[in-house]
Formats: C-alpha cells, sequence, structure tokens
C-alpha cells in the first residue's frame, strides 16, 4: 500500500475530513488532497506531523514492500530502518472489522424498531383496559 493510501486511510479511520488535516497541518485543503493523492513529494518533516497527527509512529507510516525504509534527515545523514510489519493482514483485519461494525449497526437499528413496535402494541392495549 503507498504511503498516500495509507494517509488517507489512517485519516478515514480517526474520521477526519480533508480540511480538518489541512487545518492541522497548517496548509491549503487542495494542497493537502494532493498529499492523498500521491501529486506531492513528502518530505520528512511533513510525514512526522502527520504521524503526530495519528499517534503513531512514521515507520508505522512508511514501509516498503521488503520492509526497508532509507530516509535523508536535512544534516545529509541516511538512516537505515528495517521494519517487518505485516500491512495486509491488518488491512484485512481492519475490513473485518468495519464488517462487523457495520452488521452490529444493522442490528442496533433493527432492535430499536422492535422497541418502537413493542412500545406500540403496550399503547393499544392500555387503551384498550
Amino acid at each position: 500500500m503507498a504511503v498516500y493510501d495509507k494517509i488517507r486511510l489512517m485519516r478515514e479511520l480517526h474520521q477526519f475530513s480533508q480540511e480538518d488535516m489541512a487545518e492541522k497541518m497548517n496548509m491549503s485543503p487542495s494542497g493537502y488532497a494532493k498529499i492523498e493523492c500521491g501529486d506531492t513529494k513528502l518530505q520528512y518533516d511533513k510525514l512526522v506531523q502527520i504521524a503526530q497527527i495519528f499517534n503513531m509512529k512514521v515507520t508505522d507510516l512508511v514501509d516498503t514492500e521488503n520492509g526497508v525504509i532509507f530516509c535523508m534527515n536535512d544534516n545529509s545523514d541516511y538512516i537505515y530502518t528495517n521494519y517487518n510489519g505485516n500491512t495486509e493482514g491488518l488491512a484485512l483485519e481492519i475490513e473485518k472489522l468495519k464488517l462487523q461494525l457495520a452488521h452490529k449497526n444493522e442490528l442496533l437499528i433493527q432492535k430499536e424498531k422492535e422497541i418502537q413496535n413493542l412500545n406500540k402494541i403496550i399503547s393499544l392495549l392500555e387503551r384498550k383496559s
């Protein structure tokens, strides 16, 4: 999954709008939208800022298929980090949990309708008495 896709996913999971993110990052909404579209090359300081908004590590936000991250900071020092994460497994787990949540919400709506119908029945029975 590309970094900009992960950023969009994390934003949606935190229920932030693009405008919310733009405000938190002190940038224009169109500038932020370019980040999520992959039209903007992300600098390390922006990645740090985004990771902080989501309360996560930059390494959790950025990974490659082989798990190696290669960055260059402002001092031209190289940082080499190994990160072995199972983002596909996590994405599947997230989708599974979203489905479970949707199902529970449907059940909740159904139960609320049942309660309304039972209240109507009670009201009719009370009128007959």
